[in-house]
């Protein structure tokens, strides 16, 4: 929680400069045009990147930002991407680092070609070793553990199953594997994300197989709701926990069939990276002091859902 408070201040003090001062200040500001390339390794079908999407949309509309985005879910093709972007020459780019040692090389040919470039959502702990300034996204080891230390206070005693939906990607690992130090029962299970269908078959029949399985962690919202659906048709008892949010997830935990979420404000995310860079090439302004800006973990359950609710469905959170 204190990592989200630190993000929120970040966050509360970027809108201050953007907004102080009033309209009349506003083009003056905002008149220099600047082009920002965001590249993800998005997964066709993930609603998560909606909200990264809608952040980075949104500061490019108040900072009069020409926003190019592009994913591609294979580090190959993504890198590819990221030096198309340093060959039509933009101003900025922000990179997420799912698959640092193809990605991260290409990015630090962007530095060194005099681009500024921030990473974000994934490569927490590889981004500064390409050259790269800032961070905004969660500490995934920290995500991990807290969600298995709440489970070992839910659940003492059973077996956790930590669902990884796009294998090696460092992030969604390292999330299974902090679980598991704090919740030493983990099994891991990958599934294809891109099919929706077969996660929830696979997970079904791996609930039906074991049925020692006590909690259910997924690592993102739409293959939540597939576990869920697997639950009910294997009639399993287990607990469903995910990490991030969309409207539905958020219903879910409203009506209790998900135990809770690990939020990391993906849309923060993507305003941030987008803002951070602004304000680089327009003020000469380097944030984070040397360390990754926190937007998370943070817990979404049902004592703190109601508010939250109406913003999942804006697509905010």
């Amino acid at each position: 929680m204190l990592a989200v408070a630190a993000a929120a201040a970040v966050a509360l003090t970027f809108t201050a400069c953007s907004s102080q001062g009033g309209a009349q200040n506003q083009n003056q500001a905002t008149s220099q045009r600047f082009t920002i390339a965001m590249i993800t390794h998005e997964q066709p079908g993930d609603s998560f990147w909606d909200k990264i999407r809608a952040g980075a949309q949104q500061a490019a509309s108040e900072l009069n930002v020409d926003l190019r985005y592009s994913n591609n879910n294979d580090g190959g093709q993504q890198a590819t991407l990221v030096q198309n972007a340093i060959d039509s020459k933009v101003n900025g780019i922000a990179v997420t680092l799912s698959y640092p040692d193809q990605v991260g090389p290409v990015a630090q040919k962007a530095v060194q070609a005099g681009i500024p470039v921030v990473g974000f959502n994934q490569g927490i702990d590889q981004y500064q070793q390409y050259g790269m300034k800032m961070y905004f996204g969660s500490d995934e080891t920290l995500a991990g553990q807290s969600a298995g230390q709440r489970i070992s206070q839910l659940n003492p005693g059973g077996k956790t199953l930590c669902v990884i939906q796009e294998q090696g990607s460092v992030a969604l690992e390292t999330r299974c594997a902090g679980v598991k130090q704090a919740y030493a029962n983990t099994e891991n299970l990958q599934v294809n994300g891109a099919d929706l269908p077969s996660v929830q078959q696979t997970i079904q029949a791996k609930l039906q197989q074991d049925p020692t399985i006590t909690d259910v962690v997924t690592l993102g919202a739409p293959v939540a709701l597939a576990a869920m659906q697997a639950k009910q048709a294997s009639s399993s008892q287990a607990k469903i926990v995910t990490f991030d949010l969309n409207a539905d997830v958020a219903k879910a935990i409203q009506s209790n069939q998900i135990a809770f979420s690990v939020d990391q404000q993906p849309y923060v995310q993507g305003y941030m990276a987008v803002q951070a860079l602004w304000l680089q090439l327009s003020n000469g302004n380097d944030l984070g002091g040397g360390k990754p800006v926190l937007t998370g973990p943070s817990f979404v359950d049902a004592s703190n859902i109601g508010p939250i609710v109406q913003y999942a469905e804006k697509n905010t959170r």
